[in-house]
Order: structure tokens, then sequence, then C-alpha cells
């Protein structure tokens, strides 16, 4: 006789193993490659380039290729490469630094010890260089190690949403 796993067991599991995921490393990529190739594009599509087709190959490479299909929507005009490059842009541009920054954080407060200074009875954690070490890399490595999955995987859904409403 087997037994249904424990819900709670299951979401423990996929918050710990989100990290190391290569669903999460490719969004993450995504949210990064999108902003240097709008500006790209912007450019590009005035001078009559095919962006709008790069921009969708990168949607479906990196996003969820079961969900998304280079060739657009059967029986909708396509939008062109530069309303999708202009309308984004912000969108990819606060995407690009909320990913950079919060996955910085994470090796910034791992190692935290390699550049905090000699006096660190201020520090978060402190008075001990032991309590800094360990609030740094509970709270700011690992806790953003198991956050920045989540944010990336929110960020990335919106930028789908935008590029398959522009693109297709």
């Amino acid at each position: 006789m087997t037994t249904a796993p424990d819900p709670t067991s299951v979401h423990a599991w996929n918050l710990v193993h989100a990290p190391f995921t290569a669903a999460t490393w490719r969004r993450t990529a995504y949210a990064l490659l999108t902003l240097p190739l709008g500006l790209a594009c912007i450019p590009l599509a005035l001078l009559g380039a095919p962006t709008a087709r790069w921009q969708r190959g990168l949607v479906h490479r990196f996003l969820d290729p079961d969900r998304t299909d280079p060739a657009g929507l059967p029986g909708r005009p396509r939008a062109g490469g530069l309303p999708h490059a202009l309308l984004a842009t912000p969108l990819n541009l606060v995407t690009a630094f909320i990913t950079l920054y919060g996955w910085s954080i994470v090796p910034l407060n791992l190692g935290w010890p390699l550049r905090a200074g000699d006096d660190y009875s201020d520090a978060w954690g402190g008075p001990t260089f032991a309590g800094a070490w360990a609030f740094h890399a509970v709270v700011g490595g690992i806790g953003f190690l198991l956050l920045m999955p989540w944010v990336v995987r929110g960020l990335t859904a919106v930028q789908f949403r935008v590029a398959r409403s522009l693109l297709s």
C-alpha cells in the first residue's frame, strides 16, 4: 500500500531544490540577456533586421519551450521586434537589475569575512565575529539563495506575457 507524500515535505523540497535546477538558471540567463538584446534590437529593427524572430527565439530557448512557439500564433498578425524592444525595455531593465543584485547578495554574504573590516561590533549579528558571519551567511547568503529562484520566476513570467502579447 502506497501513501501520498506529505504536501509540506514536497513544498520544502521544492524550496530547497529550486536554486539548483536548470530551469532556474535558464530563467536567470533570460532575465539578464533580454536587456542587451532588446537595446540592440532597437536600432537593428529600424534597419530592417529580423529582430522579432531573434526575440521570439530567445523566449523559446530560455523560457519553457513547451509553452512557447517560436513561429508565433497562427492566424494572428505579428508585431515587429521594434514595439517589443521599446515597450519591454523598462521591464527588462528592472528585471536585470533585480536579478543581478539579488544573486550577487548570495556570494557577498557567504563570503562576508572577506569583505568585513576590522570592526564588526556594529555589524548585523555582532558584536562577535562568529555571530556576524553566521547572520550574514544564513539571512543574506542562504536566505537569498532560496528566495531568488522565485523572484526570477515571477519576473520572467511577466516578461513572458509581454513577449507573448507583443511578438505573437
